[in-house]
Parts: C-alpha cells; structure tokens; sequence
C-alpha cells in the first residue's frame, strides 16, 4: 500500500515538475522575443537615423560637388577671359607696334622731303629744299613737253617763291628759253640779258647770248642780233656757242 502511494507521489511529482519547467521555458521565450522585438526596433531606428544622417551627407557631398564644379566653371572662365585678353593684349601690341612703325615711317618720310638735298645744277653742285627742286624740274618737264604757256607760269611763280634759290640763274636761263617757244620774243631777248647780266660766268652763259641774239632776230632787228653775236665772241671765244653764232652771222641781214 505505502509502495502504491509512493508511486503516485512520484508521478505526480513529475508532472507537476514538468509543468513547471513547461511554464519556465515559455517565459523565457518571451522574453526572447521582446528583447529580439526590442532589438529589432532599436536597430531599425537606427538604421533609419543611420540613413537619415548618410542622405543629408550624400546631400552636403553634392552640394559641395555642385559648388566646386561650379567654382571649377567659373575658374575656367576666368581662365579663358584671361587668355582671350591676353590674346587681344598681344593683338593690340601688335597693333601699337605696327602704328608706331606706320609713324615713324610718316615721320622719316616727312623729314626726308624736308630735308635738303644735294643737286648738280649746269654742272655745279648745291644744295636745296626737296620741295624747291621738285617744283624747279616740274617746270623744266613741262618746258620738255612743249607747253610753254605753262612753263612760263610756272618759272615766274618759282622766281617769286624762292627767291635766292640756287636755281635762279638757271631759272632765268629756262624762263628766257620758255618765252622764245611761245614767241614772246621780247620777254625772252629781257630774260636772257638778265640771266647773262647776273651770271655772266655761268657754263650756259654764251647759249644765253646765242638764244638772246635769235630773239632779236625773229623780232626783224638785225643790228641789235650782230651786236649780241659780236659781244659772244668776243667774250666767250672758244664756246660751241660763239662758233655757232658766227656761222649765225651770215644769215642775219
């Protein structure tokens, strides 16, 4: 009887044991799963604060990007202005350079034609104003051109400006010859003898006496035309002219 109360009281025993081990394993389970749910959330805010905080980081990352790649932009701009200004600075200098150069040749060329220049005049050597010999062969081109109307002009005009010129006395040789070809004869036979009276040792002297004796013969005055012939040999002698003027003799009556 005792041994069957025994029995009993050990199977009861272990049932209740094991109930209790039952509800032991269950409540440890829950918490297991609170603590995992805990952790869960725990995790998953911050997984999202972690998120959070990388986006706003990725967005500061661009925005300092943005910002220096437009710095960079910029910076390159800067540089390409630079260099076109350089560039239009060495086009300018060029160009201040080649003006220079236009100016000084300006001015080289403008002192050159001011400056006086050496000249042979019948043989002589003289200097004069570029501007004074330009307008002295003028005049004797157009003499060599037939227009002696215009010649006359233009000698009389160089006479009145440039007075004292080292071209007078040739002037008034060329002048005297101007007015024979228009056939002015008496202001020819006039400038001759001014030539030949102001120049008496020029090397054109005699052809002076020569062309002032024609003169005076084409203006039917022969007396006057020996007498000039006759003060050319008698002062230039052994001229071409003095030769020529005797053989002229024969013809003047």
């Amino acid at each position: 009887m005792r041994l069957r109360q025994l029995a009993a009281a050990l199977v009861l025993g272990g049932a209740f044991g094991g109930a209790q081990a039952g509800l032991f394993d269950d409540e440890e389970a829950r918490k297991a799963i609170v603590d995992l749910r805990t952790r869960t959330t725990q995790l998953e805010e911050q997984n999202k604060t972690s998120n959070a905080q990388m986006m706003e980081q990725l967005a500061a990352m661009r925005r300092s990007l943005l910002e220096l790649n437009n710095q960079l932009e910029a910076m390159r701009s800067d540089v390409a202005k630079l260099r076109g200004n350089d560039e239009q600075m060495a086009r300018d200098l060029t160009e201040v350079q080649k003006r220079q150069r236009d100016i000084g040749q300006t001015v080289d060329d403008r002192l050159r034609k001011l400056e006086p220049v050496k000249v042979s005049i019948d043989g002589r050597e003289a200097v004069v104003d570029p501007e004074e010999k330009r307008a002295f062969d003028e005049a004797i081109a157009t003499i060599r051109g037939g227009d002696f109307d215009k010649s006359v002009t233009m000698l009389q005009n160089f006479q009145k400006r440039f007075v004292g010129s080292a071209y007078t006395d040739s002037t008034r040789f060329w002048l005297g010859n101007a007015l024979y070809g228009k056939r002015d004869y008496k202001e020819a036979v006039n400038a001759f003898r001014a030539f030949v009276t102001g120049a008496g040792d020029h090397p054109r002297a005699p052809e002076a006496l020569l062309a002032m004796a024609n003169s005076q013969a084409e203006m039917k005055d022969p007396r006057a035309a020996r007498k000039t012939i006759e003060d050319l040999v008698k002062a230039y002698p052994q001229s071409e002219a003095a030769q020529a003027g005797k053989e002229r003799l024969a013809s003047i009556k």
